[in-house]
């Protein structure tokens, strides 16, 4: 809030207009962050759909705008106070001001058309275990479904993905945003009955957010195999599938490994990407995880990389082989500044 305040009180301060139009501006941003914050209490799911939706688009947006505006009073401030900046820039200066708005909004338009490009990264993952044929596997996380990802979307991102011909979908947690209204007026549920091979999936945070009984509904009326520490065997995989650390009663990936076949190429889904290193202790072949966003956007991003091992991407331990997506979807505003949403093709061979 005292960061709002720094923020309202330089953008007063450097909007070269009438008294009367600077408060109609700061009024704006202020209902931008009141919105947002009435709307994750439950306001949206009592807005007509298409009014919920535009709610959360711009109120999510202005959280982005704010950092950005934030970032640069400071820079303007630092330097007015080492005597690199005129005091003049924070003042009723249509300069300053236009600057302002035209970096932001380039920001905001160049990171919305790189989030809707969605970026294909193949994954060769050579085995020496046997297999009876190559192994496509598709891999997706934190699709984020709900009030700013629509039905229109997933149904576009439901045919990029079956384009690709996978023998399986595993998808590592964060199918729902945290409201299922949208999920259910919208039956979201039904496109994922399009796909042409089975879907498998472990819990993200934002099913325990959304609330832990709806969401599970959601994913059975979907057909989704849902794996809450516990195991499925496809053909010559193993899928192991981690409850999400919001469970903190959920097993060790060493308990649910404890009596598996060891001939399968072993695939980890825990949507959390915390203590890679149990993972090669236990022998998992690959790991997929997801929930770190890269930070969607700069510079929240170089905080995120600081806050995990591996924040994205793909590493290996050992024998042990990870990918850490940064997502297919995204929370809150449609924008992706200094990262990516993409999906994984992953093809397993001999």
């Amino acid at each position: 809030m005292l960061a709002h305040v720094y923020v309202l009180w330089h953008v007063y301060q450097v909007l070269p207009l009438p008294v009367w139009a600077k408060w109609c501006v700061v009024a704006l941003m202020i209902a931008a962050l009141a919105m947002m914050i009435v709307g994750l209490m439950g306001a949206f799911d009592r807005m007509p759909l298409a009014l919920a939706s535009a709610a959360y688009d711009v109120s999510t947006s202005w959280l982005i705008v704010f950092l950005y505006l934030l970032i640069a009073f400071v820079a303007l401030d630092l330097g007015r106070l080492v005597h690199l900046i005129p005091k003049q820039w924070l003042h009723d200066n249509a300069w300053t001001a236009c600057a302002l708005t035209a970096v932001i909004a380039a920001l905001l338009i160049g990171g919305n058309i790189h989030y809707r490009n969605k970026v294909r990264e193949p994954l060769s993952l050579h085995t020496d275990k046997t297999l009876s044929k190559p192994v496509r596997v598709v891999m997706v996380s934190d699709l984020h479904l709900g009030y700013h990802n629509r039905k229109a979307e997933w149904q576009r991102w439901v045919k990029m993905i079956n384009a690709e011909n996978p023998d399986l979908i595993v998808v590592a947690g964060d199918i729902i945003d945290g409201h299922m209204r949208p999920l259910l007026d919208e039956d979201m549920a039904a496109d994922f009955k399009q796909f042409k091979a089975p879907i498998v999936a472990c819990l993200g945070n934002h099913e325990y957010i959304t609330g832990i009984d709806r969401a599970l509904d959601f994913y059975r009326r979907a057909g989704i195999t849902l794996l809450r520490d516990s195991t499925v065997t496809l053909g010559d995989l193993l899928i192991v599938g981690r409850d999400d650390l919001s469970n903190r009663h959920r097993k060790s990936t060493k308990q649910l490994l404890a009596d598996a076949d060891r001939t399968k190429f072993i695939i980890l889904l825990d949507h959390q990407p915390h203590n890679l290193d149990e993972s090669q202790q236990c022998g998992v072949d690959f790991q997929f995880s997801g929930h770190t966003h890269e930070g969607q956007i700069w510079p929240i991003s170089l905080m995120v990389h600081a806050m995990y091992e591996n924040a994205w991407g793909f590493c290996q331990k050992g024998d042990t082989r990870y990918y850490v997506s940064s997502g297919l979807g995204i929370w809150g505003g449609k924008y992706r500044i200094g990262t990516r949403s993409e999906y994984i093709v992953a093809d397993i061979t001999q």
